[in-house]
């Protein structure tokens, strides 16, 4: 009999044998839950609320397998609660309807409640998340939502109102150890009648291939037992290669329109501004890996080339525009290189923000202070008629001069003591300190 065989026909019955790892290894307590301690752990607010029966409705945002579907179901068995799920990216209003026919008979008849758990809210339209709040206003139905994108950008303000956001963090390295190893010795769920050696190195390569993602973790598991034949022992050991080859590829958690797709972005442009060159790169080969559009990372490198480097090194914005059209001429995999090269040249090119602080001074005194008209000597007298309504009149041209400077007010008179830019003593912006000082002196 091989291992699928056993575990088919061991003789539980109160479980299908035949279901995925992962889904037989869902916690059915709160005692059983692992992880995400800041919510549910003893004394935390999850916690509480479960234990005295105080359940409102909820939304649970994470990555994926980091609990939000176990957490529902314990949810509803700790709270004796009725429980109904459905998957946002297949149901519709018809769906939404019969579950809250359900609940109604259900309250009507026995006095119980129902929690409507709902996978992938985020897959709603607007009109379907709105037919969820009369009845969640009125006790039908309990919400349990959950979503692996920021639901306060894609979920209704009225919906989000109307319930708690609890944010679901990827699982720590030994929170995925303990679920494995849990799978290895539950003899009821698990792989626990049967002897199965996993050495070190290869679990901690499946911990760290998995990303936080039990789910990840779990089925590279059972793929690597269920492949895995006896030896003259009636073991079955699993090496590094066998975890390797389960895994095929480490996951990464990176959704383009979500979270990560942010994150990673700033993780990207702090380590620039911070000018640690090894943080770049590490954050720009996770975007690569992950699949991130090659020219959104360009252009993001164009915006850090102006913004955190400036005048410091003028030749960073020309650099920055030549990295987007060169990737635009050779695409992936080469354009991996000159998004490196432009990457290491910003995070080690000298950092000046005088310029971006700038035009942000300028704009605020557009938005707070009186806006002036053009000075009469500034104003355009190319065209016939302007020198006879004074336009320009008494404006001197700078090129007249041998050193191409002639001072002049070019602000209105009543900004004359304001300054917008205050280049730094670093990089080239050394010399436009200098050379403004000279200016200054001649005037």
């Amino acid at each position: 009999m091989d291992l699928l065989d056993y575990i088919k026909y061991s003789g539980k019955e109160n479980r299908d044998k035949q279901s995925p790892l992962a889904d037989r290894m869902r916690p059915q307590k709160l005692e059983q839950f692992i992880g995400q301690e800041h919510i549910v752990g003893k004394g935390k607010l999850l916690y509480r609320t479960i234990k005295a029966d105080k359940l409102s409705s909820l939304v649970l945002y994470g990555p994926p397998g980091t609990g939000k579907t176990s957490l529902a179901k314990i949810i509803s068995n700790e709270s004796n609660l009725e429980f109904r799920q459905i998957n946002a990216t297949i149901a519709g209003i018809k769906d939404i309807r019969e579950v809250i026919e359900f609940s109604q008979n259900i309250m009507k008849n026995y006095g119980k409640r129902t929690i409507l758990f709902i996978d992938e809210i985020h897959r709603f339209n607007k009109s379907q998340q709105d037919a969820l709040l009369k009845y969640i206003e009125d006790g039908s139905i309990i919400l349990v939502g959950a979503t692996t994108e920021n639901p306060y950008f894609e979920v209704n303000k009225a919906l989000l109102s109307r319930a708690m956001v609890l944010e679901l963090k990827p699982l720590e390295n030994e929170d995925i150890k303990n679920i494995i190893k849990m799978a290895l010795k539950d003899e009821d769920r698990g792989y626990g009648l049967y002897d199965i050696y996993i050495n070190e190195e290869a679990i901690d390569f499946l911990i760290e291939s998995s990303s936080g993602d039990a789910r990840i973790a779990l089925n590279a598991l059972e793929l690597a037992v269920s492949t895995t034949n006896m030896d003259e022992n009636g073991s079955i050991v699993i090496d590094i290669e066998t975890i390797e080859d389960c895994i095929q590829k480490k996951m990464v958690r990176y959704e383009k329109n979500g979270d990560e797709h942010y994150d990673t972005a700033s993780a990207l442009i702090k380590s620039i501004r911070g000018s640690d060159p090894d943080a770049a790169l590490y954050w720009l080969g996770k975007m690569l890996y992950a699949g991130e559009d090659i020219k959104f990372i360009a252009r993001r490198l164009i915006i850090s080339a102006s913004e955190d480097i400036g005048n410091a090194d003028p030749n960073a914005l020309n650099l920055a525009v030549s990295a987007f059209e060169a990737i635009n001429i050779i695409g992936m995999p080469e354009a991996r290189i000159v998004l490196s090269q432009i990457t290491t040249y910003l995070a080690t090119a000298p950092k000046s923000n005088s310029s971006y602080m700038a035009i942000n001074r300028v704009m605020s005194d557009m938005e707070n202070k009186k806006i002036y008209p053009v000075p009469n000597h500034l104003k355009d007298s190319h065209y016939k008629g302007a020198k006879d309504l004074g336009r320009g009149r008494g404006y001197i041209y700078p090129h007249d001069s041998e050193t191409g400077y002639i001072y002049q007010e070019y602000l209105p008179k009543e900004m004359l003591d304001r300054v917008y830019y205050e280049p730094k003593e670093i990089g080239y912006e050394k010399e436009i300190i200098d050379y403004i000082s000279k200016l200054k002196d001649n005037k």
